[in-house]
C-alpha cells in the first residue's frame, strides 16, 4: 500500500481538498493500492475544513464535512511514501526531516485560499485538480501500471 500525504499549513483549505479530490479520483480509476490523508505544518487538531474548501470541494465530487486537521507528525514523517507540498516552502521544511525522494510540490505550488471567497476556493481546487491529474503516474507510483 502507497501512502500519500497532503500537506498545507493549516489543514483546513488546500491539503484537505486535495486529499478529497484525490481519493475521488482514486476510486474512479480503480486504483485500490493507494491510500491518501493530509496534514498541516502548524495545524491546530481538530479543526474543520474551512466551509468555502468544503463547498468546492463539494463541486468536485469531494465530501469535507467530516475532515478535521490533524499536525504533521513524526509517525507520518516515518510511515508515508510521498509527501504532496502546497508549496515549495512547505517542501522545503519537510526536506529537514525527510529524504528529497519522498517530497515533490503540486503544480507550481498552489496558493492559499484562506479568506478568500467561494470563487477563490473554486479556482484553487480547479488548480489541485489539474495538477492531481498532470501528476498522475509520480503520485500513485506502481499502481498506475
Amino acid at each position: 500500500m502507497r501512502r500519500v500525504v497532503f500537506v498545507c499549513t493549516g489543514n483546513t483549505c488546500r491539503s484537505p481538498m486535495a486529499e478529497g479530490i484525490f481519493k475521488k479520483l482514486l476510486a474512479e480509476r480503480g486504483v485500490t493500492d493507494v491510500e491518501a490523508s493530509s496534514a498541516g505544518i502548524f495545524a491546530m487538531t481538530g479543526d474543520a475544513a474551512t466551509e468555502n474548501a468544503v463547498r468546492a470541494a463539494e463541486r468536485f465530487g469531494a465530501d469535507l464535512s467530516g475532515h478535521r486537521a490533524r499536525r504533521l507528525t513524526e509517525y507520518l514523517l516515518d510511515e508515508a511514501d510521498l509527501f504532496v507540498c502546497m508549496t515549495r516552502e512547505h517542501a522545503a521544511t519537510l526536506g529537514l526531516y525527510v529524504p528529497p525522494e519522498k517530497l515533490t510540490v503540486l503544480g507550481d505550488g498552489i496558493p492559499d485560499p484562506y479568506g478568500g471567497d467561494l470563487e477563490t476556493y473554486m479556482i484553487c481546487a480547479n488548480r489541485i485538480k489539474t495538477a492531481l491529474e498532470a501528476q498522475w503516474t509520480q503520485l500513485v507510483g506502481e499502481a498506475a501500471e
